[in-house]
C-alpha cells in the first residue's frame, strides 16, 4: 500500500515484524524530517506506524513538502 490522500493529508500505515523494527524506522524518519525541516504527524502501536503528512503553515493542506517527505520515507523501506 502506498500513500493515500484523505482529508487534505497524505496517509500511510507501515507494518513491521515487531516494536523494535517500527521504532527503528521512526528514528530514521525523524532524521530525514529534521534535515528537511518538515515533521510528520504519526502514531506507533507495537509493530505499526501510521504517518499523516500535511503542511500546517499552508493551511493544513498537502504541499510539495509533504510529497518530498513521503518520497524520502519510501526510500527507507
Amino acid at each position: 500500500m502506498d500513500w493515500q490522500e484523505e482529508n487534505n493529508r497524505l496517509k500511510r500505515n507501515f507494518k513491521f515484524k515487531n516494536f523494535i523494527e517500527a521504532f527503528g524506522f521512526m528514528t530514521k524518519v525523524a532524521i530525514v524530517a529534521e534535515k528537511i525541516n518538515h515533521h510528520p504527524t504519526w502514531t506507533n502501536t507495537y509493530n505499526q506506524v501510521l504517518i499523516e503528512l500535511c503542511t500546517h503553515d499552508a493551511g493544513n493542506v498537502i504541499t510539495d513538502k509533504d510529497r518530498t517527505l513521503a518520497a524520502e520515507i519510501n526510500k527507507l523501506i
